[in-house]
Formats: C-alpha cells, structure tokens, sequence
C-alpha cells in the first residue's frame, strides 16, 4: 500500500542523503550491543465505505462490527503466530527481539483496560458494559487532563490495541513491511472466513437468528483463544513461563522462527487465498535461509578483518609500551605496578583465541541443506563472534585512546 511505498522510500533516501554527507545509515536492527535497537511499528487497520473498521466508538461491548474484525484478529494472531514471527525473522531482529525495548519474540495481544474488560466478558458469556476510558496525569498543574485511547500503550508488547488500530512491533528497521502486511492480511481474511462461516451455520437461514449467532461466535472464539491476550510486562521472565503454560510458542531466533513457515496450515492458509502457492513458500523459505547465512558470513568476515587487523595491532603496541615502561622502571630500581599489563595480557590472549576460533569458524563446507549451514552460522559463528567483541569491548576501556582505531562509546554517545 501507499504507507509501505513511503516507507521504503525513505529508507532510500536515509542512505543516499548520508553518502553524500560522507557518513553511512546504519539501518541495522541492533548495530550496537547493549544500546536500544532498531525497528519499526506496523500501523494497521482496516476500513470500507462505512469508516474505520477496528474503531471501538464510546460503547466497544455495543459495537457488533467492532467486536468482530477485533475478534477475528485474536484469532488470527493466535492461530497463525508461528507464521507471523516467521514474517520478522531475520538475523539482524535476533539482536533485537526480546531485549532494550523491544517487544519479545512471543505474539501475544496487549488490547488496554477497557477492551480486555470487553473480551472477558464476551468469554463469561456476553458483554454488557465498557469501562470508562481514563486520563493522562500529566504532571503539570497548568495543563489539562487528557483522555487516554481505548489501548493506552504497553511498550512490551509486540501485537497492541491502540485507539483505533493494531500496532505490529517486532517488524526490523531492516525489513520492509509488505510480507508482514500480506501475512497480517492473510490471516485476518482466514479468520473473517471463519466468523462469517460460523455465524451463518448458527443463523441456518434464519435472520432473526444473527444477533445471537454473533453472541455464540464470539464468546467460542474468545474461551478458545484467550491465551493469546495478555496485559502484563512482555520483557519479564515470569511472563516466559506463563507463555509456555499457556502454549504460546517462543521462537527466540530466526532458525527457530523460519522453518514454521513450512508448517501444514501455514502453507495451507497462504495457498487457500491466493497468496502463495506451496511451492512459493518453499522458494522463499530458502531464499531467506540463504539471506541469513550469507548476512551472518557477511559480519563474522568483518568482526574477523577488524578484530585481526585494527584491534589487535593497537592492543599488542599499547602492551608493547608497557612493558617496556615496565622494563625502564626496573632497571631504574622502582617497582613497576604490572596490574594493567597483566590484564591487557590476559585480554589480549581472549582476543587472540576469538579471532583464531572465528576464522575456523567461518571456514566452513557449503555441502549440504541450507538449514545445516544456518544452524552451523547460529551455533558457532555467532557465538565466536561473541568471544572476539567481549574481548574487545573489554580491552576498549584499558587501550589509550591514541592507539585505539575506531570510534569508541564514549566518543559516539557522549562527545559532540
């Protein structure tokens, strides 16, 4: 749609105004470890001749068509949340799922106060009231209240209610948004199929009959997929486990998340619409299982140049420099104090043995199906990966800032 086209457009023009200011977009989903992450939040409603289709009005629990199209993208979300985490997976969003504000890696349903008030009613058997909206305590005695919408927003949550939409959070800064647009689509018409389905067999011709085969629809879809609406902190851990009481899969990074796509009623709901065919699905599973190997292969092959090549010149010359201050002391007839000697030593050595292990590492054997080189890239590339920049980071703080020949935290963050 038109939002994606802009979108996309300015992802362009990001990179292509800073090259010619001589700088480079960084538009990585996490570029920085322990800094918040990137990504995007999917806007996402639906509307016809008869106005927005997702607007509760000032009475939800008296809003049929509301109840509806919001029902119906429970539904959706629950039903098929395998396929939409499959639609985020990529292995710059592993950095940033589930950590430093980002929503985690499992699809739940944040609807605000008011709604999941609505929802548990409908479950209980009918909704017969709405809770008033509340306000925004500002915190200025000079300034009005304000009222919050219907959803108010959980941070946390990576699928919210918020007004008169659904806010999709786990998209990548990376990504573009039509395939998890199309899957967002996609599901929500399999779940209208299945409202419109239900409510005509309970009606059985019978018109007078539609107020309460809307009621029984509802109140099944709401005790069937209840699990999925969940109000508390995404990031806790006690959330991990009640998810996983309540059969909510966590499908923590891309190799987990990717495969799902594969699954019978995935590929079954893509096909039953037109979207793809089985065989679509599976050319595009490979091609982003390809995209993942060769992403990974493209940052250990520069973890490793600047690992082998800036760092560790500059941490072996500052060694050099103190030991021989060291040297000059002794003979001098002081005694040295060798305690940052002996931790760049140390260090020096981590680093040393990272940058040997990721070289093995990425020498690896492309025989083989594309998921035994993904998992090989997740399993050990990574992790080496990891070994060589907590060396790094750590001989970061020890090495004269002279020496050291790239940009450090402290001058990217803090120094104008």
């Amino acid at each position: 749609n038109v939002g994606h086209d802009h979108q996309h457009m300015i992802m362009q023009s990001i990179q292509s105004i800073a090259t010619k200011y001589g700088m480079a977009a960084l538009l990585h989903e996490k570029p920085f470890a322990g800094i918040n992450g990137s990504g995007k939040h999917v806007n996402w409603s639906l509307g016809c001749k008869l106005g927005n289709l997702l607007d509760p009005g000032d009475s939800p629990h008296e809003n049929t068509r509301f109840l509806i199209f919001c029902l119906a993208t429970i539904r959706a979300v629950h039903k098929y949340s395998t396929l939409l985490r499959a639609a985020v997976a990529s292995a710059g969003n592993d950095h940033r799922l589930g950590a430093n504000e980002a929503p985690p890696a499992i699809m739940s349903i944040f609807l605000g106060d008011q709604l999941e008030d609505v929802f548990n009613q409908l479950k209980s058997g009918g909704a017969s009231s709405s809770k008033l909206r509340g306000t925004l305590q500002i915190g200025v005695d000079t300034l009005p209240v304000l009222p919050k919408d219907a959803g108010d927003r959980n941070r946390t949550s990576p699928f919210a209610f918020t007004g008169n939409r659904f806010e999709f959070r786990a998209v990548g800064s990376n990504q573009s948004i039509a395939w998890p647009l199309v899957v967002m689509n996609c599901i929500l018409a399999d779940s209208l199929d299945f409202v419109s389905s239900e409510i005509e067999k309970e009606m059985a011709g019978d018109t007078a009959k539609l107020n309460g085969a809307i009621q029984k629809v509802l109140q099944g879809i709401a005790s069937e997929h209840h699990p999925v609406v969940f109000g508390g902190n995404g990031y806790s851990d006690e959330w991990h486990a009640e998810a996983e009481k309540r059969g909510l899969p966590n499908l923590r990074n891309t190799l987990d998340a990717l495969p799902k796509l594969l699954d019978e009623a995935n590929v079954a709901v893509l096909g039953k619409y037109g979207v793809l065919s089985p065989r679509e699905v599976e050319s595009r599973y490979e091609i982003w299982m390809e995209k993942y190997i060769r992403d990974v292969n493209t940052e250990g092959l520069l973890a490793l140049e600047i690992a082998r090549t800036k760092i560790y010149p500059a941490v072996v010359t500052y060694q050099s420099q103190l030991a021989t201050l060291a040297l000059q002391m002794k003979e001098l007839g002081k005694t040295p104090n060798t305690k940052m000697l002996d931790q760049i030593t140390v260090l020096a050595g981590d680093l040393e043995t990272g940058i040997e292990t990721l070289d093995h590492a990425l020498a690896h054997e492309t025989e083989g199906e594309s998921i035994d080189h993904a998992l090989h890239y997740r399993d050990q590339v990574l992790p080496a990966m990891a070994t060589v920049r907590t060396a790094a980071d750590a001989l970061e703080q020890l090495v004269s800032d002279e020496l050291w020949p790239l940009p450090t935290y402290q001058e990217m963050l803090f120094i104008k």
